[in-house]
C-alpha cells in the first residue's frame, strides 16, 4: 500500500497541473516570424480579437458550455482590460487533436479573446473528456497576456462533478492554489451549460491603464 501512494500524489500532481505545449501561428502562418515554431500559442491568432470566441467543434458538441468572467488586475478589484486570454483543450474523450501547419504543432480545439473595458470576456465551448486511461481530469488549459506583458500560462480550469477530482486533490487545490478554478455548472433550458471562472492577473503581470 505504501509503495502505492507516490503513485497517487503523482498522478493528482500530474491531473491538476498539466499542461499541454502545443502551438499554431500567427501572421497567416509566417514562418518569417521570430522564433515561430517556439513562441506561445496564445500568439497565433490570425483574426482580429474580441471579448468573445467559439472553439472549433462547438456546433457538433453534445455538451455545450458557456465559461465567462472578468479578469482582475493584481488587486483583485480592478477590471483589466485589453487581456488576451488563450485556451486549448481535448475532445470529449479527452483526447487532444494536434495539428500541424508550416512545421508547427498545435491544439486544434482552441480560442482567443480580448477583455472588454469592463475586464469580461466569454468562449463558447464544450465539455471536455478526462484521458481515464492515464487518469487524467477533465480539464480546460488557459494563458493570459496583458498588454506590454509576455504570455503566460495560469491553472488550468477544472470540473466539480469530475470524478477523478478527489477529496484529497481538492484539499491540495484548497490550501496550495485557487479554489475557483474548480468550475460549477449550470445547464441552462436550451441545454447549454454555463459556467464562471474570475482570473486575477499575477503582480506585475498586467496593464497599468
Amino acid at each position: 500500500m505504501k509503495n502505492l501512494l507516490p503513485l497517487f500524489y503523482l498522478i493528482c500532481f500530474v491531473g491538476i497541473n498539466a499542461s499541454v505545449s502545443a502551438q499554431d501561428s500567427s501572421e497567416a502562418m509566417d514562418e518569417s516570424v521570430p522564433n515561430f515554431l517556439e513562441r506561445h500559442p496564445l500568439y497565433d491568432f490570425t483574426d482580429e480579437l474580441t471579448s468573445v470566441d467559439t472553439i472549433p467543434g462547438f456546433d457538433s458538441k453534445s455538451q455545450k458550455l458557456k465559461v465567462s468572467g472578468i479578469v482582475f488586475k493584481s488587486d483583485g478589484i480592478t477590471p483589466a482590460k485589453d487581456v488576451i486570454v488563450y485556451i486549448e483543450q481535448p475532445d470529449e474523450n479527452g483526447d487532444f487533436d494536434l495539428r500541424k501547419e508550416n512545421d508547427k504543432r498545435y491544439v486544434h480545439n482552441r480560442g482567443w479573446v480580448k477583455t472588454d473595458a469592463d475586464g469580461q470576456y466569454t468562449f463558447y465551448t464544450y465539455v471536455p473528456g478526462g484521458d481515464r486511461f492515464y487518469n487524467q481530469m477533465q480539464q480546460v488549459f488557459p494563458a493570459v497576456k496583458a498588454p506590454s506583458e509576455e504570455a503566460y500560462d495560469i491553472p488550468s480550469f477544472l470540473f466539480d462533478d469530475d470524478p477523478l477530482l478527489t477529496k484529497r486533490c481538492r484539499r491540495r487545490i484548497t490550501k496550495k492554489d485557487d479554489p475557483s478554478r474548480i468550475m460549477k455548472l449550470t445547464k441552462q433550458d436550451d441545454g447549454m451549460f454555463v459556467a464562471k471562472r474570475d482570473i486575477i492577473l499575477a503582480s506585475g503581470l498586467e496593464t497599468s491603464k
